[in-house]
Protein backbone atom coordinates (compact mmCIF):
# COMPACT_ATOMS: atom_id res chain seq x y z
CA UNK A 1 0.00 0.00 0.00
CA UNK A 2 1.03 3.47 -0.65
CA UNK A 3 2.88 5.11 2.21
CA UNK A 4 1.52 8.76 3.15
CA UNK A 5 2.96 11.55 4.76
CA UNK A 6 1.95 13.88 7.47
CA UNK A 7 2.26 17.68 6.40
CA UNK A 8 1.29 19.09 9.55
CA UNK A 9 0.83 18.48 13.05
CA UNK A 10 -1.20 20.69 15.58
CA UNK A 11 0.61 23.27 17.98
CA UNK A 12 0.10 21.40 21.47
CA UNK A 13 -0.31 17.78 22.68
CA UNK A 14 2.04 15.35 22.82
CA UNK A 15 2.31 15.02 18.68
CA UNK A 16 4.10 18.82 19.05
CA UNK A 17 6.07 17.75 22.34
CA UNK A 18 7.43 14.65 19.71
CA UNK A 19 8.39 17.09 16.96
CA UNK A 20 9.94 19.17 19.50
CA UNK A 21 12.12 16.09 20.87
CA UNK A 22 13.09 15.22 17.17
CA UNK A 23 11.06 12.15 17.69
CA UNK A 24 8.90 13.19 14.50
CA UNK A 25 9.62 15.20 11.64
CA UNK A 26 7.51 16.75 9.04
CA UNK A 27 7.08 15.34 6.55
CA UNK A 28 9.16 12.51 7.84
CA UNK A 29 5.93 10.67 9.78
CA UNK A 30 3.92 8.57 7.09
CA UNK A 31 0.76 6.15 7.92
CA UNK A 32 -0.72 3.16 5.89
CA UNK A 33 -4.82 3.16 5.97
CA UNK A 34 -5.46 -0.59 6.37
CA UNK A 35 -9.22 -1.41 6.88
CA UNK A 36 -9.99 0.06 10.05
CA UNK A 37 -6.27 0.07 10.96
CA UNK A 38 -3.75 2.86 11.19
CA UNK A 39 0.01 1.91 11.11
CA UNK A 40 2.68 4.79 11.63
CA UNK A 41 6.20 4.50 10.32
CA UNK A 42 8.12 7.43 12.13
CA UNK A 43 11.70 8.59 12.45
CA UNK A 44 13.26 11.30 13.28
CA UNK A 45 14.36 14.39 10.79
CA UNK A 46 17.05 14.06 8.41
CA UNK A 47 18.36 17.62 7.27
CA UNK A 48 20.77 15.79 4.92
CA UNK A 49 17.94 15.26 2.39
CA UNK A 50 15.92 18.45 2.10
CA UNK A 51 16.49 21.62 0.67
CA UNK A 52 19.06 23.48 2.32
CA UNK A 53 21.33 26.91 2.74
CA UNK A 54 24.44 26.38 4.39
CA UNK A 55 26.09 29.83 6.29
CA UNK A 56 29.48 30.51 5.38
CA UNK A 57 29.80 33.36 7.59
CA UNK A 58 28.43 35.12 10.80
CA UNK A 59 25.96 37.41 10.72
CA UNK A 60 24.69 36.09 7.59
CA UNK A 61 21.07 37.69 6.70
CA UNK A 62 19.31 35.51 4.13
CA UNK A 63 16.46 36.81 1.86
CA UNK A 64 13.95 34.49 0.83
CA UNK A 65 11.26 36.30 -0.80
CA UNK A 66 8.34 35.81 -2.94
CA UNK A 67 4.68 36.49 -4.08
CA UNK A 68 3.34 33.37 -5.52
CA UNK A 69 0.90 30.64 -3.21
CA UNK A 70 3.74 28.63 -3.07
CA UNK A 71 6.00 30.65 -1.93
CA UNK A 72 3.82 30.79 1.58
CA UNK A 73 3.54 26.89 1.69
CA UNK A 74 7.01 26.92 2.47
CA UNK A 75 8.18 26.30 5.95
CA UNK A 76 11.26 24.66 7.54
CA UNK A 77 13.87 24.91 10.19
CA UNK A 78 17.09 26.65 11.43
CA UNK A 79 19.53 24.37 13.12
CA UNK A 80 22.42 26.37 15.13
CA UNK A 81 25.74 24.99 15.45
CA UNK A 82 25.33 24.87 19.62
CA UNK A 83 22.31 22.20 18.27
CA UNK A 84 19.32 24.15 19.27
CA UNK A 85 16.89 24.45 16.29
CA UNK A 86 14.25 26.71 15.71
CA UNK A 87 10.93 27.03 13.31
CA UNK A 88 11.46 29.05 10.26
CA UNK A 89 8.64 30.16 7.58
CA UNK A 90 10.48 32.27 4.85
CA UNK A 91 7.12 34.59 5.09
CA UNK A 92 8.53 36.09 8.26
CA UNK A 93 10.99 38.01 6.38
CA UNK A 94 14.97 38.05 6.23
CA UNK A 95 16.75 35.63 9.39
CA UNK A 96 20.21 36.25 10.45
CA UNK A 97 22.87 33.20 10.87
CA UNK A 98 26.27 32.56 12.15
CA UNK A 99 28.83 30.17 10.00
CA UNK A 100 27.85 26.80 9.91
CA UNK A 101 24.84 27.51 10.53
CA UNK A 102 21.87 26.25 8.51
CA UNK A 103 18.28 26.46 6.90
CA UNK A 104 16.12 23.85 6.41
CA UNK A 105 13.05 23.94 3.69
CA UNK A 106 10.30 21.83 2.63
CA UNK A 107 6.91 22.26 1.16
CA UNK A 108 3.02 21.27 2.22
CA UNK A 109 1.69 21.15 -1.62
CA UNK A 110 3.02 19.88 -5.06
CA UNK A 111 3.34 23.33 -6.51
CA UNK A 112 6.20 25.40 -8.88
CA UNK A 113 7.80 27.89 -6.96
CA UNK A 114 7.73 30.54 -9.67
CA UNK A 115 10.22 33.33 -8.72
CA UNK A 116 10.89 32.71 -5.08
CA UNK A 117 13.91 34.38 -4.57
CA UNK A 118 17.50 33.45 -2.27
CA UNK A 119 20.19 36.07 -1.76
CA UNK A 120 22.69 36.77 1.28
CA UNK A 121 24.77 39.19 2.47
CA UNK A 122 27.52 37.11 2.60
CA UNK A 123 29.02 33.48 1.52
CA UNK A 124 26.65 30.61 1.86
CA UNK A 125 26.03 27.58 -0.24
CA UNK A 126 23.10 25.34 -0.39
CA UNK A 127 23.01 21.81 -0.76
CA UNK A 128 20.03 18.86 -0.43
CA UNK A 129 17.34 17.27 -2.39
CA UNK A 130 15.81 21.00 -4.49
CA UNK A 131 12.57 19.01 -4.61
CA UNK A 132 11.52 19.26 -1.39
CA UNK A 133 10.96 22.67 -2.52
CA UNK A 134 8.11 21.10 -4.55
CA UNK A 135 7.32 17.86 -3.55
CA UNK A 136 5.78 17.30 0.02
CA UNK A 137 6.72 13.27 -0.22
CA UNK A 138 10.25 14.25 -2.09
CA UNK A 139 12.09 12.01 0.42
CA UNK A 140 9.51 9.10 -0.66
CA UNK A 141 9.73 5.94 -3.00
CA UNK A 142 7.06 7.47 -5.38
CA UNK A 143 8.80 10.91 -4.89
CA UNK A 144 8.26 13.18 -8.27
CA UNK A 145 10.74 12.57 -11.16
CA UNK A 146 8.63 14.02 -14.05
CA UNK A 147 8.64 18.25 -13.36
CA UNK A 148 5.69 18.34 -15.30
CA UNK A 149 3.39 17.14 -12.63
CA UNK A 150 4.61 20.19 -10.80
CA UNK A 151 3.95 22.41 -13.28
CA UNK A 152 6.09 25.48 -15.17
CA UNK A 153 8.58 27.91 -13.74
CA UNK A 154 9.12 25.34 -11.12
CA UNK A 155 12.30 26.84 -9.90
CA UNK A 156 12.76 29.62 -12.15
CA UNK A 157 15.12 32.35 -11.00
CA UNK A 158 15.49 30.59 -7.57
CA UNK A 159 19.32 32.25 -7.30
CA UNK A 160 19.54 34.96 -9.24
CA UNK A 161 21.87 37.64 -8.76
CA UNK A 162 22.62 35.69 -5.41
CA UNK A 163 26.48 37.02 -5.81
CA UNK A 164 27.78 35.51 -2.18
CA UNK A 165 26.30 31.86 -2.85
CA UNK A 166 29.81 30.23 -4.05
CA UNK A 167 29.12 26.21 -3.92
CA UNK A 168 25.95 24.10 -5.37
CA UNK A 169 27.70 20.98 -5.60
CA UNK A 170 25.95 19.56 -3.14
CA UNK A 171 22.24 20.33 -4.08
CA UNK A 172 20.44 17.36 -5.84
CA UNK A 173 18.18 18.19 -8.82
CA UNK A 174 16.86 14.68 -9.58
CA UNK A 175 14.23 14.95 -12.21
CA UNK A 176 15.07 13.32 -14.74
CA UNK A 177 11.72 14.52 -16.48
CA UNK A 178 11.82 18.59 -17.23
CA UNK A 179 9.14 20.85 -17.82
CA UNK A 180 8.64 24.27 -19.13
CA UNK A 181 11.24 26.90 -17.92
CA UNK A 182 11.96 24.48 -14.80
CA UNK A 183 15.69 26.18 -14.02
CA UNK A 184 15.36 29.24 -16.10
CA UNK A 185 17.69 31.91 -14.71
CA UNK A 186 18.12 29.19 -11.34
CA UNK A 187 21.79 30.73 -10.89
CA UNK A 188 21.80 33.49 -13.48
CA UNK A 189 24.58 36.53 -11.96
CA UNK A 190 25.63 34.23 -9.21
CA UNK A 191 29.40 35.78 -9.70
CA UNK A 192 30.93 33.87 -7.28
CA UNK A 193 29.60 30.00 -8.10
CA UNK A 194 32.40 27.63 -8.50
CA UNK A 195 30.49 24.53 -7.58
CA UNK A 196 27.84 23.17 -9.60
CA UNK A 197 25.42 20.46 -9.46
CA UNK A 198 24.85 17.33 -11.29
CA UNK A 199 21.90 17.47 -14.19
CA UNK A 200 20.69 13.79 -15.25
CA UNK A 201 17.95 14.70 -16.81
CA UNK A 202 17.61 12.70 -20.24
CA UNK A 203 14.09 14.35 -21.29
CA UNK A 204 14.42 17.99 -21.68
CA UNK A 205 11.38 20.47 -22.11
CA UNK A 206 11.51 24.37 -23.76
CA UNK A 207 13.54 27.06 -22.22
CA UNK A 208 14.30 24.75 -19.23
CA UNK A 209 17.90 25.53 -18.80
CA UNK A 210 17.55 29.08 -20.55
CA UNK A 211 20.18 31.38 -18.57
CA UNK A 212 20.80 28.65 -15.79
CA UNK A 213 24.30 30.07 -15.75
CA UNK A 214 24.57 32.81 -17.83
CA UNK A 215 27.06 35.59 -16.06
CA UNK A 216 28.28 33.20 -13.83
CA UNK A 217 31.97 34.78 -13.81
CA UNK A 218 33.63 32.49 -11.76
CA UNK A 219 32.53 29.32 -12.82
CA UNK A 220 35.12 27.58 -14.42
CA UNK A 221 33.57 23.91 -14.73
CA UNK A 222 30.61 22.56 -16.40
CA UNK A 223 28.08 19.53 -15.88
CA UNK A 224 27.71 16.50 -17.90
CA UNK A 225 24.13 16.74 -20.23
CA UNK A 226 23.52 13.12 -20.75
CA UNK A 227 20.17 14.48 -22.75
CA UNK A 228 19.09 13.22 -25.97
CA UNK A 229 15.61 14.77 -26.40
CA UNK A 230 15.87 18.08 -26.60
CA UNK A 231 13.28 21.24 -26.21
CA UNK A 232 13.56 24.52 -28.31
CA UNK A 233 15.64 27.06 -26.32
CA UNK A 234 16.51 24.55 -23.86
CA UNK A 235 20.09 25.79 -23.56
CA UNK A 236 19.83 28.86 -24.60
CA UNK A 237 22.22 31.22 -23.05
CA UNK A 238 23.03 28.56 -20.57
CA UNK A 239 26.33 29.35 -19.91
CA UNK A 240 26.37 32.87 -21.87
CA UNK A 241 29.19 35.19 -20.31
CA UNK A 242 31.05 32.87 -18.13
CA UNK A 243 34.45 34.16 -19.08
CA UNK A 244 36.48 31.81 -16.96
CA UNK A 245 35.00 28.43 -18.61
CA UNK A 246 37.81 26.93 -20.54
CA UNK A 247 35.69 23.57 -21.62
CA UNK A 248 32.63 22.30 -22.76
CA UNK A 249 30.22 19.32 -22.12
CA UNK A 250 29.40 16.89 -24.51
CA UNK A 251 26.52 17.08 -26.15
CA UNK A 252 25.42 14.04 -27.50
CA UNK A 253 21.99 14.55 -28.93
CA UNK A 254 21.74 14.47 -32.87
CA UNK A 255 18.38 15.37 -33.12
CA UNK A 256 17.58 18.76 -32.08
CA UNK A 257 15.10 21.86 -31.64
CA UNK A 258 14.15 25.26 -32.35
CA UNK A 259 17.00 27.52 -30.60
CA UNK A 260 18.34 24.71 -28.79
CA UNK A 261 21.58 25.82 -28.27
CA UNK A 262 20.88 29.53 -29.05
CA UNK A 263 24.31 31.46 -26.95
CA UNK A 264 24.80 28.58 -25.38
CA UNK A 265 28.31 29.87 -25.02
CA UNK A 266 28.06 33.44 -26.49
CA UNK A 267 30.78 35.48 -24.32
CA UNK A 268 32.66 32.78 -23.11
CA UNK A 269 36.16 34.45 -23.80
CA UNK A 270 38.15 31.60 -22.34
CA UNK A 271 36.37 28.60 -24.16
CA UNK A 272 39.18 27.22 -26.28
CA UNK A 273 37.78 24.03 -27.67
CA UNK A 274 34.55 23.51 -29.05
CA UNK A 275 32.50 20.25 -28.10
CA UNK A 276 31.82 18.18 -30.72
CA UNK A 277 28.27 18.27 -32.05
CA UNK A 278 27.40 15.00 -33.49
CA UNK A 279 23.66 16.03 -34.85
CA UNK A 280 22.46 15.31 -38.37
CA UNK A 281 18.48 16.16 -38.06
CA UNK A 282 18.79 20.37 -37.07
CA UNK A 283 15.90 23.19 -36.62
CA UNK A 284 15.51 26.52 -37.26
CA UNK A 285 18.10 29.04 -35.74
CA UNK A 286 19.27 25.34 -33.63
CA UNK A 287 23.41 26.75 -33.57
CA UNK A 288 22.64 30.73 -33.43
CA UNK A 289 25.70 32.51 -32.33
CA UNK A 290 26.26 29.20 -30.28
CA UNK A 291 29.92 30.62 -29.61
CA UNK A 292 29.48 34.50 -30.47
CA UNK A 293 32.39 36.31 -29.27
CA UNK A 294 34.00 33.79 -27.93
CA UNK A 295 37.67 34.88 -28.35
CA UNK A 296 40.17 32.13 -27.25
CA UNK A 297 38.28 29.44 -28.79
CA UNK A 298 41.29 28.23 -31.34
CA UNK A 299 39.60 24.98 -32.52
CA UNK A 300 36.20 23.44 -33.72
CA UNK A 301 35.18 20.06 -34.51
CA UNK A 302 36.88 19.03 -38.24
CA UNK A 303 32.91 18.58 -39.71
CA UNK A 304 29.55 19.92 -38.73
CA UNK A 305 27.75 16.44 -40.42
CA UNK A 306 24.35 17.61 -41.74
CA UNK A 307 24.24 17.99 -44.96
CA UNK A 308 20.29 19.11 -44.45
CA UNK A 309 20.08 22.53 -43.00
CA UNK A 310 17.33 24.22 -41.34
CA UNK A 311 16.51 28.49 -41.39
CA UNK A 312 19.44 30.25 -39.74
CA UNK A 313 21.29 27.14 -38.05
CA UNK A 314 24.43 27.96 -38.23
CA UNK A 315 23.73 31.97 -38.07
CA UNK A 316 26.52 33.90 -36.50
CA UNK A 317 27.54 30.41 -34.81
CA UNK A 318 31.59 31.66 -34.73
CA UNK A 319 31.01 35.58 -34.82
CA UNK A 320 33.67 37.32 -33.24
CA UNK A 321 35.73 33.84 -32.91
CA UNK A 322 38.85 36.10 -33.69
CA UNK A 323 41.48 32.97 -33.06
CA UNK A 324 39.69 30.62 -34.99
CA UNK A 325 41.68 29.71 -38.03
CA UNK A 326 40.10 26.53 -39.85
CA UNK A 327 36.29 26.25 -40.05
CA UNK A 328 34.46 22.94 -39.67
CA UNK A 329 33.98 21.01 -43.00
CA UNK A 330 30.08 22.45 -44.03
CA UNK A 331 29.43 19.34 -46.11
CA UNK A 332 25.69 20.27 -47.00
CA UNK A 333 25.18 21.11 -50.97
CA UNK A 334 21.79 23.15 -50.40
CA UNK A 335 21.60 25.86 -48.35
CA UNK A 336 18.40 27.36 -46.44
CA UNK A 337 17.51 30.82 -45.09
CA UNK A 338 20.16 32.48 -43.19
CA UNK A 339 21.51 29.05 -42.30
CA UNK A 340 24.76 30.85 -42.73
CA UNK A 341 24.47 34.46 -42.46
CA UNK A 342 26.97 35.82 -40.08
CA UNK A 343 28.90 32.48 -39.37
CA UNK A 344 32.33 33.43 -39.04
CA UNK A 345 31.85 37.26 -39.21
CA UNK A 346 34.60 38.88 -37.48
CA UNK A 347 37.16 35.52 -37.43
CA UNK A 348 40.20 37.58 -38.00
CA UNK A 349 42.36 34.32 -38.35
CA UNK A 350 40.32 32.27 -40.41
CA UNK A 351 41.90 31.29 -43.24
CA UNK A 352 40.59 27.84 -44.09
CA UNK A 353 36.90 27.42 -45.02
CA UNK A 354 35.71 23.68 -46.98
CA UNK A 355 31.57 24.69 -48.06
CA UNK A 356 30.47 22.23 -50.50
CA UNK A 357 27.26 23.89 -51.40
CA UNK A 358 25.98 23.73 -55.18
CA UNK A 359 23.33 26.37 -54.14
CA UNK A 360 24.47 30.39 -55.52
CA UNK A 361 25.63 32.57 -51.79
CA UNK A 362 23.56 35.51 -51.87
CA UNK A 363 21.85 37.68 -48.23
CA UNK A 364 19.31 35.00 -48.83
CA UNK A 365 21.78 32.84 -47.39
CA UNK A 366 24.88 34.03 -46.60
CA UNK A 367 24.85 37.53 -45.26
CA UNK A 368 28.50 38.69 -44.34
CA UNK A 369 29.11 35.40 -43.92
CA UNK A 370 32.73 35.96 -43.97
CA UNK A 371 32.88 39.57 -42.94
CA UNK A 372 36.31 40.40 -41.21
CA UNK A 373 38.35 37.17 -42.08
CA UNK A 374 42.03 36.80 -42.71
CA UNK A 375 43.02 38.96 -45.71
CA UNK A 376 44.55 35.23 -47.67
CA UNK A 377 43.79 31.90 -47.36
CA UNK A 378 42.12 28.78 -49.20
CA UNK A 379 38.29 28.52 -49.82
CA UNK A 380 37.65 24.37 -51.04
CA UNK A 381 34.28 24.70 -53.25
CA UNK A 382 32.53 21.94 -54.52
CA UNK A 383 33.72 20.94 -57.93
CA UNK A 384 29.90 20.79 -59.18
CA UNK A 385 28.76 24.24 -57.97
CA UNK A 386 28.78 27.02 -60.63
CA UNK A 387 28.57 29.68 -58.92
CA UNK A 388 31.22 32.47 -58.84
CA UNK A 389 30.89 34.94 -55.96
CA UNK A 390 33.36 36.65 -54.39
CA UNK A 391 33.00 38.92 -51.17
CA UNK A 392 31.63 38.67 -47.82
CA UNK A 393 28.61 36.75 -49.20
CA UNK A 394 30.68 34.00 -50.72
CA UNK A 395 34.40 33.63 -51.05
CA UNK A 396 36.14 36.12 -49.13
CA UNK A 397 38.57 38.51 -51.64
CA UNK A 398 42.29 37.42 -51.96
CA UNK A 399 41.64 33.87 -51.00
CA UNK A 400 42.86 30.40 -53.20
CA UNK A 401 40.04 28.48 -54.53
CA UNK A 402 40.41 24.83 -54.49
CA UNK A 403 38.00 22.73 -55.94
CA UNK A 404 37.02 18.90 -54.13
Amino acid sequence: MKQRFIQSFPNSGIEQAAIDNKELGIPYVAYIEDGNYIDWYTQGVDYSKAFTLESQADANTFNITGTSYAYYQLSGVIKHNDGTTEEFSPSQGSVTIDSGDTIVLWTSQILPLTNVNITATKSFKTKGNIMSLVDPNYSAEDAITDLTQVGSSAFTNLFSGSTTLTDASGLLLPATTLSLDCYESLFHGCTSLTGIPELPATTLADYCYIRMFRNCTSLTQVPELPATTLGDYCYSSMFQNCSSLTTAPVLPATELANKCYRLMFGGCTNLATAPVLPATTLADGCYSSMFRYCTSLTQAQTILPATILASGCYENMFNGCTSLTTAPELPATTLARSCYESMFNGCSSLNYIKAMFTTTPTTTYTTNWVQGVASTGTFVKNSAATWDVSGVNGIPSGWTVQEA
